[in-house]
């Protein structure tokens, strides 16, 4: 049985310290790696599951967010009660074949030993001076990891493996805060395989000059699992919080995938740079990596002005640093690329690219989702 502890006692805010100061980090010093934290993760469980109605794929796909509310307008945001965090991190999942269900959690910490305003005219300017974006090309590059381990939504975004049946994306790429996208029901997952010249098997095309063609394989989703943050909130303040989804495909993919963990802080970060590749839709076919500093933080948020487009939505932002149980470098998915916002800031308007951040919650929640076993999450 799972332990109930003083987090029904204690107000959100002493929570938030308690997590931080279970963080086992070591103060950067000039000759020390950068190492990956660790985190003692709370455990979500749930508690109950109804059946709903099934839903109506009406929504337009959009593939991006627009929020109006920027690091200041968050960080002034009062912090959520116990009982609005396990509603937020409550979800619904739905089937391929229509059907969806709610499940409501429950939220604990194990002791002991076992550890909306409106729309105004803007420019969709997400490209910040110089384009630094870079194509990857060839099957040495793109089917290798970490580039392998994107992939693209047949809803137009990009999604990230993170485990041997499981896509991590943005819920925004499925569900527009009100209803499921019209190809949401119908998902699938595009993984880029070289495309075979004149329908050969087995040939050797890598010694052309050229770089050579690539095609998508699909395979369906059999579940998606969107935390109601997301459905309560659409990209107001709630919801640009909880813009991430995890897709459970039909059979398994058969390629190395990237570990989730919880998202250090900016300063912890290597140069305070983060990573992600994905299918942005000005290059069609292409897949475009890229790296930025990140510029602001909140709690739930990361702010930097990565070069990105639409479609590029869903991407895992990771990160490379030291992992000093297992004596090497290892890179982990901290966040999930959302979109672009602008901001008002004292009467002048400022753009970020934004992700949502896997903090300690959102991190018990997705590895539950992948394990269903809360013993395989209690570290991030």
């Amino acid at each position: 049985m799972v332990e109930r502890s003083m987090f029904t006692m204690l107000g959100l805010p002493t929570l938030l310290l308690l997590l931080g100061a279970v963080n086992g980090a070591i103060p950067p010093r000039a000759h020390w790696k950068p190492t990956w934290p660790t985190y003692k993760v709370p455990v979500i469980v749930p508690q109950l599951t109804i059946n709903l109605d099934k839903p109506q794929f009406d929504a337009e796909a959009k593939l991006e967010v627009v929020s109006p509310c920027g690091p200041s307008c968050h960080k002034r945001s009062p912090l959520p009660t116990y009982e609005e965090v396990k509603d937020y991190l409550s979800y619904e999942t739905l089937y391929s074949n229509g059907s969806r269900t709610e499940t409501e959690v429950g939220i604990y910490i194990i002791t002991g030993s076992n550890s909306g305003s409106q729309s105004r005219s803007r420019t969709k300017r997400q490209i910040y001076g110089y384009d630094t974006r870079f194509n990857i090309f060839g099957k040495d590059f793109l089917l290798n990891y970490p580039f392998s381990t994107s992939v693209k939504l047949s809803t137009g975004c990009t999604g990230t493996l993170v485990a041997e049946k499981h896509v991590l994306t943005a819920a925004h790429c499925i569900h527009d805060g009100k209803s499921y996208v019209k190809g949401a029901k119908k998902l699938r997952v595009g993984f880029l395989r070289p495309k075979l010249k004149d329908g050969s098997k087995g040939a050797n095309v890598s010694s052309s000059p050229e770089p050579e063609r690539m095609k998508f394989q699909w395979i369906r989703v059999k579940r998606t699992h969107v935390p109601k943050g997301w459905l309560k909130g659409n990209a107001n303040d709630i919801g640009m919080d909880y813009d991430y989804a995890l897709l459970e495909l039909k059979k398994p993919h058969k390629r190395k995938f990237m570990k989730i963990g919880v998202s250090p802080s900016a300063r912890q970060l290597p140069g305070g740079r983060i990573h992600f590749s994905g299918y942005d839709n000005d290059r069609p076919g292409n897949l475009v990596y890229r790296f930025c500093d990140i510029r602001d933080e909140t709690y739930d948020l990361l702010y930097q002005q990565c070069d990105a487009q639409p479609g590029a939505s869903g991407s895992g932002v990771y990160v490379r640093m030291w992992k000093r149980q297992h004596h090497k470098w290892e890179r982990k998915i901290i966040g999930i690329f959302s979109g672009h916002q602008w901001v008002d800031t004292n009467g002048s308007p400022q753009d970020f690219n934004v992700a949502v951040r896997i903090t300690p919650l959102k991190y018990a929640q997705i590895c539950y989702w992948i394990t269903g076993n809360y013993q395989e999450c209690r570290e991030g």
